[in-house]
């Protein structure tokens, strides 16, 4: 009887761990439906696992890199916009240059296009100042406070740094996300002089406003001086639109990237859906038709009698 009655434990005992062994499969096949992940833990596949986390772990940097991509475009868009309009100040000083080098205008004249020269250059101060989206310097580099300064003789100095921020693209890539203000307000004259653009403005404008035979020649002089400029302003653009093209690249490339990543997670973590519904229903049959077994035997009379 003792005998007996160990094997009808044992039986009991094996019968239970059996079903909840598929109970606990159906319920892990049921879970991956749900969430459309193959690995609920850790423990089911360390090695998918592990590589998951991988993936995982690039997808967040990519998401970093994707937005210094965004910040560094937004600011360069700005950048491209200012030197438009720089541009535009230079070819309209340009116009007024051209106007008081005639020896036909009068001094009253030369001095009313003084006035306008003379606003031009607090105008393009202003606009050296632009801000970046987070409200610093544009052309400052990444020194605080404004990128010019002006004294009280009204003459505009550079107060920032020769450092552009620099942004990352990932993978070893970045780009600048502006120019500093010398790199495009800045260049030199035909004897090799450096100067620069808010200087030959507010120079015109002074000696317009001063009259006399000087006013149309300084005029004549700074011609050539705001062609240069112009040259400036336009090969700064031009390396605006590089930058711009390349994070363009970069974007392309990290996109890929991603979506050659969520392919991977897909096929290492993904679930199976139409195989794991049918998984799922051998389970259920094999648990019912289990239980079903396990009830009858428990029924019958010779374990009745054993117990």
């Amino acid at each position: 009887m003792t005998i007996a009655s160990t094997s009808t434990s044992a039986f009991y005992d094996r019968s239970t761990l059996d079903l909840t062994s598929l109970r606990k499969q159906a319920e892990q096949i049921q879970a991956q439906i749900s969430s459309g992940n193959r690995l609920v833990a850790s423990t089911d596949d360390p090695l998918a696992a592990s590589r998951l986390r991988s993936l995982q772990y690039s997808d967040a940097m990519g998401k970093i890199d994707q937005s210094a991509a965004s910040r560094a475009t937004s600011d360069l868009n700005l950048t491209d916009s200012a030197l438009t309009q720089f541009g535009n100040y230079i070819v309209r000083a340009k116009e007024l240059a051209t106007q008081a080098a005639s020896a036909t205008v009068s001094d009253s004249q030369r001095g009313s296009i003084a006035s306008e020269l003379a606003q031009m250059q607090k105008d393009l101060v202003s606009l050296a100042n632009t801000r970046d989206v987070d409200g610093n310097a544009l052309f400052g580099g990444d020194a605080p406070g404004d990128a010019y300064t002006v004294n009280g003789s009204g003459v505009a100095s550079y107060a920032g740094n020769g450092i552009a921020g620099q942004l990352s693209l990932g993978d070893g890539q970045s780009v600048s996300r502006s120019l500093t203000g010398p790199e495009f307000l800045n260049f030199k004259d035909k004897a090799g002089n450096s100067t620069n653009l808010l200087a030959v403005v507010k120079g015109l404008a002074d000696s317009l406003a001063t009259g006399g035979p000087g006013g149309q020649t300084a005029a004549a002089t700074s011609l050539d001086l705001l062609s240069t400029a112009l040259d400036t302003v336009t090969t700064a653009q031009t390396v605006v639109g590089s930058r711009l093209t390349w994070i363009d690249l970069n974007t392309e490339r990290q996109t890929a990237l991603a979506t050659t990543r969520a392919s991977e997670q897909a096929d290492i973590g993904g679930t199976d859906t139409a195989a794991a519904m049918v998984r799922l229903q051998e389970l259920s049959t094999v648990l019912q038709a289990s239980q079903a077994s396990f009830t009858r035997l428990a029924n019958l009379s010779l374990f009745d009698v054993l117990r």
